[in-house]
């Protein structure tokens, strides 16, 4: 899969999206069976969605918890490696908050935005000293009445993969 094509291509046409959701479908298998999809994706900014479905319900037949924190660990990823080349930086989540604020009992969004200032002061210059960092995304997820049902936090450890040793 050519990600920067299918990630350029999205950004440009609905049909270039559908193809990027196709591709991810098959990279990222976890998130087919809850439908999670990038509803759009620009430079600074990407918004997700899990749906209101039965699959993705908890016991009171809201959106579960584990369901948004996947949707919004999902944005903040795609959002880096959009930016960053995933062929030179490798990318791991560290840790994962959630903050949940109200009851999901519709289609919920994840809306992750950051800057090419953002980027630069804290991943990119920092690279250039360092083995590795270590980012926090903050992603706001609503439902689609536009009620702020959870705030996300994902630390995301960045690494040049010349840096990575790994255990054979």
């Amino acid at each position: 899969m050519n990600f920067d094509k299918y990630i350029s291509n999205a950004k440009q046409s609905s049909f270039g999206l559908w193809k990027l959701n196709l591709g991810l479908s098959f990279l990222i298998p976890f998130n087919k069976p809850h439908r999670i999809k990038v509803k759009s994706i620009a430079d600074e900014k990407v918004i997700t969605t899990i749906p209101y479905r039965r699959r993705n319900f908890n016991h009171i037949k809201g959106i579960h918890a584990c369901g948004m924190a996947t949707c919004a660990e999902f944005s903040s990823g795609l959002l880096l490696l959009s930016r960053l080349n995933p062929k030179k930086y490798r990318l791991i989540m560290e840790s994962i908050e959630m903050k949940y604020h109200y009851q999901a009992k519709a289609d919920v969004t994840a809306e992750f935005e950051m800057t090419e200032e953002w980027l630069n002061t804290n991943v990119i210059d920092p690279l250039v000293k360092e083995d590795h960092v270590y980012v926090k995304c903050e992603i706001n997820l609503y439902d689609s009445n536009r009620n702020h049902v959870a705030t996300g936090y994902t630390n995301w450890q960045i690494k040049d993969w010349e840096k990575v040793k790994t255990k054979l």
